[in-house]
């Protein structure tokens, strides 16, 4: 059996920059929103993109973008980059991964979507780890459907449920 019960305990957290302005996206991400909250404390934390940035190199932006998603996190809490180049899981073995964090005792656990150009170093040295959707690429605001999907069937996996059929 499951050793999740509906978890009080562990809050997670998808941190974004910029907001999703795609009506089917907001409504696909709203649905698995709804259902995660059978499970866990789900947050979804959503950064301003940078205005002006006309003048602003590719790194600047990512600085400035890092410099903001940094404020959000604190020193006790678990940070996941949603990164092209991190671990690629099955979906059963994100829902291990995920099962491991909450039986660790972790308060918060970040999830996090950078913007057009990636993350800063900055906030590559405070990740605690990367992982990668997919090889192919998505833009920023699909990203957030597939991630909450993936996260609502990981949950579904570890309760035995036959949303995820194997």
């Amino acid at each position: 059996m499951c050793r999740i019960q509906k978890h009080k305990q562990m809050k997670i957290i998808l941190l974004t920059v910029g907001k999703t302005d795609i009506d089917y996206l907001k409504k696909g991400i709203l649905i698995y929103e709804n259902r995660l909250k059978h499970y866990v404390q789900f947050e979804i934390r959503t950064v301003s993109d940078i205005k002006n940035t006309k003048k602003l190199t590719f790194e600047q932006q990512k600085e400035k973008e890092g410099d903001i998603i940094l404020k959000n996190i604190n020193t006790s809490d678990y940070v996941v980059l949603l990164d092209e180049n991190g671990k690629e899981l099955s979906s059963v073995d994100f829902s291990k991964f995920i099962e491991k964090k909450m039986i660790t005792g972790i308060k918060n656990l970040f999830f996090v979507i950078g913007g057009p150009y990636g993350f800063s170093n900055k906030v590559y040295s405070r990740a605690d780890s990367k992982i990668a959707l997919s090889k192919m690429t998505f833009s920023h605001q699909m990203v957030r459907l597939v991630f909450v999907e993936q996260l609502y069937r990981a949950f579904t996996i570890l309760k035995h449920e036959p949303y995820h059929h194997i």
